[in-house]
């Protein structure tokens, strides 16, 4: 089967018309001209007093501020995608006194090395730069690994290139997409794509992935939602709404959500994920209801409510989203909970109950549940389940998030010191580790057995994680504030505490 190609014209000549898609790659410049303002002030949880109040010593930040509207004014920057740019962070002291730890440069000089470029502008980064084994599709750019990049470079004053990823992503999203002789939906983002080089015609063109070359050929469910979580921390980074309010973006957030919202057998406002189509690109025995797709389609929504302007079909796909939002918030709130009464009632279960009756709702066998999972479950408090489908309860989410997130978490919770923790069993094992994709064992001793090496997220991660703890206000880009109305009236456990 023939990839899908996008190719633009070599000498980058700009049509009349408005459309994003007609705009020539030299230049994008004009997209951020007169951008519209947006409202950047932050509520109490994300303002600078608040964060002082936290029980951790900061360290002075290595940006400077408005003081009016609490935008963030950067340095310029003499080469600012070149490899050996520098930054705040890659200096070996930066002029306010923050003496960054020694692995951060080294981070930096990874991650601009992983930078990949179309028609001589930086478009996202690469997989991974691991060049002891076969490449496979490392070297290609995945929209979810690129998103912790992304906020990287958003964070450290460099937009240029996620402004131009968002673009290009949607680009490829307007593709006609087919796998075999079936075609996809229309709102299917790629799983990644790549810059092919023609060296005898001198061109470069981009070749995407919808899933005709994933393991198992599996079409992405998530692409959509980190792109339209990445609009919106762009939006919230760099004040500038403009993008998002171009028709072609808010067309492109329509298409995405009319294909999870669409209306068809499921009973459940969740979404059913076939196997290793999220995060992974094996098929590891997720099939079903997975909470991390769930907790990605909730902030996807929640952002998408931010962007969608309220004229023509955006209301009525605002309209839908609120209402999905509701039995989404309700339905994972209910049923995702596991503590020890409710593992008891599990354990109690009889099966193929019918009626609104029902005790077991979803048929869950009661000898699904591992032997492990009893001795393993607290007396006081409890756990997500990692996935639900009708029959079993596959596995329970203790901790199943990266490092990034984690800091994030820990900062709007409140506790800012185990972020800090990590961060630092991070700092003494990632380089030296050779930044694997991940590690194997109980306690994580053990570079992974399939890992490759010098992983770009595993380098961005940890850069975000480091700039979100010296100025928890970037929690902001990836963090909305609580809706009161999304919280449910039901009676729950006593070892609920969320």
């Amino acid at each position: 089967m023939s990839p899908i190609t996008v190719d633009v014209s070599q000498n980058g000549q700009v049509s009349t018309s408005n459309s994003i898609f007609e705009i020539g790659d030299e230049d994008f410049s004009r997209l951020s001209e007169k951008p519209k303002p947006i409202n950047t002030e932050r509520k109490r949880s994300f303002d600078e007093k608040s964060f002082s109040e936290l029980s951790i010593t900061m360290s002075p930040r290595p940006f400077y501020r408005n003081s009016e509207n609490s935008s963030r004014v950067f340095e310029p920057v003499d080469s600012i995608y070149s490899s050996g740019g520098r930054s705040g962070f890659d200096t070996p002291r930066s002029e306010n006194g923050f003496e960054p730890h020694p692995i951060v440069a080294e981070a930096w000089e990874a991650l601009r090395r992983s930078i990949v470029y179309f028609r001589k502008q930086p478009v996202g980064t690469i997989a991974a730069l691991d060049h002891s084994e076969e490449k496979l599709n490392y070297d290609q750019v995945f929209v979810r690994d690129f998103v912790p990049s992304a906020l990287a470079f958003l964070m450290n004053g460099e937009p240029d290139i996620v402004k131009n990823f968002l673009i290009k992503a949607l680009r490829l999203q307007s593709w006609e997409k087919k796998v075999d002789l079936f075609k996809l939906g229309e709102g299917v983002m790629p799983a990644s794509f790549k810059v092919h080089h023609d060296p005898i015609r001198n061109t470069e063109t981009l070749v995407a992935d919808f899933g005709e070359a994933a393991i198992g050929r599996v079409a992405p469910v998530d692409s959509g939602f980190w792109w339209i979580i990445l609009l919106r921390a762009y939006t919230k980074s760099t004040g500038d709404s403009s993008l998002a309010d171009m028709p072609e973006c808010q067309r492109g957030i329509r298409l995405i959500l009319s294909i999870c919202l669409s209306e068809g057998f499921d009973t459940f406002p969740t979404l059913l994920c076939a196997d290793g189509c999220c995060m992974i690109d094996r098929r590891m025995g997720i099939h079903g209801y997975p909470i991390e797709i769930q907790a990605l389609f909730f902030m996807a929504l929640r952002c998408a409510l931010q962007l969608l302007k309220p004229e023509g079909e955006g209301k009525e796909f605002i309209e839908k989203v609120v209402e999905r939002l509701h039995a989404l918030s309700f339905h994972m709130r209910n049923y995702y909970w596991l503590d020890l009464k409710q593992l008891n009632c599990i354990y109690r279960y009889k099966t193929e109950e019918y009626s609104h009756t029902a005790v077991n709702k979803f048929n869950v066998m009661p000898d699904s549940l591992p032997d492990w999972v009893f001795d393993f479950m607290p007396t006081k408090g409890g756990y997500f389940i990692g996935n639900q489908a009708p029959l079993m309860i596959v596995k329970l989410l203790p901790l199943g998030v990266l490092l990034w997130l984690l800091t994030a978490a820990c900062i709007k919770s409140g506790r800012p010191q185990i972020a800090k923790k990590a961060i630092e069993l991070a700092e003494s094992r990632l380089l030296k580790d050779g930044w694997p994709e991940y590690y194997d064992g109980k306690t994580g001793r053990y570079i992974g057995k399939q890992a490759r090496k010098h992983q770009t997220w595993s380098i961005a991660g940890y850069l975000v994680a480091k700039m979100m703890l010296e100025d928890p206000s970037h929690v902001g880009m990836v963090s909305l504030e609580e809706d009161k109305q999304m919280c449910p009236r039901v009676k729950r456990s006593a070892s609920w505490t969320c």
